[in-house]
C-alpha cells in the first residue's frame, strides 16, 4: 500500500507540470469565478432581453411630462436614475451635454391612451442597452394602464418558455462544468500511460515493490482525484456567485461517476495503442459518439446533472445509481483485459 501511494502522490504532482492539462483546469477555474460576470455577457448575446434582468447597468433618464406617474417609481424600482425637467428643451440640453442616456416623454391619459416618446442615442449598441433596461419598468407601466382600463390579460399572466437564463445556466453552464473534468480525466490517463511506453520506465517502475497493475490504477486514481477536487472547487464557486446547486452531493457524485468510468477506459486505450496519438485519435471518437449516443439515455447524463441541480423531484440516489452499472461494467472489462495486456509488457 505504501508504495502505491508513492506512486499516487508521484502522479499527481506530474499532473501540475502537465501544461495543457492545467491551462485547461485555469480556464474553467476562471468560468466558475466569474460565472455571475460571464453569464451576463453571454446571455446579451443568447438572450439580449436578459440584460434588463441581470445586468447591473445604472442609465440616466430624462423625464418630461406626468410627474404623477406610476412609471417614475417603476423606474426607480429598477435602479434607473429618473431626473425631471420642466420641457422638452432642458432635457435635450443636457442630452446633448452627455448628462442623460435617454429622453422619456410621459404625456397625462387621455382616454386610457398614453402616446409615449422615447429619445435614445444614435449608437446602436447603447441603444440596445438602454431599450433592455427599460423593457421592465414599461411593462409594469403597460399593465397598469391595462388594469386601469379594465383589461385584464397582461404581461404577468401570460404563459410562455421558462426564463431563457435559467435554461441557459442549468442546462448548459452547469453540466459543462461538472462533466469537463471527466474529459480531461481521460487525457491524463492517456498522456501518463502512453509517457511510461514513451520513456520505456515501466520496468523502473517495477523494480521497486509495486506491480504495473498498481502503477496504472495509481494514474487512474489521480485523474480521478483530479477531477474530484476540481468539481468539488466548481459547486463552492458557483455558490460564492450566488448560483445554488440543489442536490449538490448526487451532482458531484455522478461528475465522479463519469470521470471514473472515462479514466478507466482510456487506461485500456493506452494500453492497447501504447501510443500517445493513436490512443488521444481513438478517445476522441468514441467520446464523440458516446456523447451523441448519451441523448439517447433517459435521462442522458447531460440531462440528469440538469434536473438535478434545478431540484427535480423526481430525480434521485436511485437515477444516479444507474450510472455506477456502465463504471461497473468497464471496471470489469479492464481487470480482465488489462491482465493481458501488462502481460505483454513483460
Amino acid at each position: 500500500m505504501s508504495g502505491f501511494l508513492a506512486l499516487l502522490r508521484r502522479e499527481l504532482k506530474s499532473i501540475t507540470r502537465e501544461k495543457t492539462i492545467m491551462f485547461a483546469i485555469i480556464a474553467q477555474f476562471f468560468i466558475a469565478s466569474f460565472s455571475s460576470i460571464i453569464l451576463v455577457g453571454i446571455m446579451a448575446f443568447y438572450d439580449p432581453a436578459s440584460i434588463g434582468d441581470h445586468a447591473r447597468v445604472t442609465i440616466r433618464v430624462g423625464v418630461v411630462g406626468d410627474r404623477q406617474s406610476p412609471l417614475l417609481g417603476y423606474l426607480e424600482d429598477n435602479n434607473i436614475m429618473v431626473r425631471q425637467y420642466p420641457d422638452m428643451a432642458d432635457a435635450e440640453a443636457a442630452f446633448r451635454s452627455g448628462r442623460l442616456d435617454t429622453i422619456m416623454f410621459i404625456p397625462e391619459s387621455q382616454n386610457g391612451v398614453v402616446d409615449m416618446k422615447l429619445i435614445m442615442p444614435e449608437l446602436d449598441t447603447r441603444k440596445t442597452v438602454i431599450f433592455m433596461v427599460l423593457d421592465e419598468p414599461l411593462k409594469r407601466y403597460e399593465n397598469y394602464l391595462r388594469e386601469s382600463n379594465g383589461v385584464e390579460l397582461n404581461y404577468s399572466n401570460t404563459g410562455g418558455k421558462p426564463h431563457t437564463t435559467y435554461e441557459f445556466l442549468y442546462s448548459l453552464i452547469i453540466p459543462i462544468l461538472m462533466l469537463f473534468p471527466a474529459l480531461i480525466a481521460g487525457s491524463i490517463v492517456i498522456d501518463t500511460v502512453s509517457e511510461e511506453f514513451e520513456n520505456k520506465t515501466f520496468d523502473t517502475l517495477t523494480a521497486a515493490p509495486v506491480s504495473i497493475g498498481q502503477v496504472i490504477m495509481s494514474k487512474i486514481s489521480a485523474a480521478v482525484i483530479t477531477a474530484a477536487i476540481q468539481v468539488v472547487m466548481w459547486v463552492g464557486l458557483l455558490r460564492l456567485n450566488d448560483i445554488i446547486i440543489q442536490n449538490s452531493v448526487l451532482v458531484m457524485l455522478l461528475a465522479v461517476i463519469m470521470a471514473a468510468a472515462v479514466s478507466i477506459g482510456t487506461a485500456i486505450m493506452s494500453l492497447y495503442f501504447k501510443d500517445r496519438e493513436r490512443a488521444q485519435f481513438v478517445y476522441s471518437i468514441v467520446l464523440v459518439a458516446a456523447i451523441g449516443g448519451s441523448y439517447f439515455l433517459n435521462p442522458s447524463p447531460f440531462g440528469l446533472i440538469t434536473r438535478l441541480a434545478a431540484g427535480d423531484p423526481s430525480m434521485g440516489i436511485f437515477e444516479v445509481a444507474l450510472y455506477a452499472i456502465p463504471l461497473l461494467v468497464i471496471g470489469i472489462l479492464f481487470l480482465k483485459v488489462s491482465k493481458k495486456l501488462v502481460l505483454s509488457l513483460r
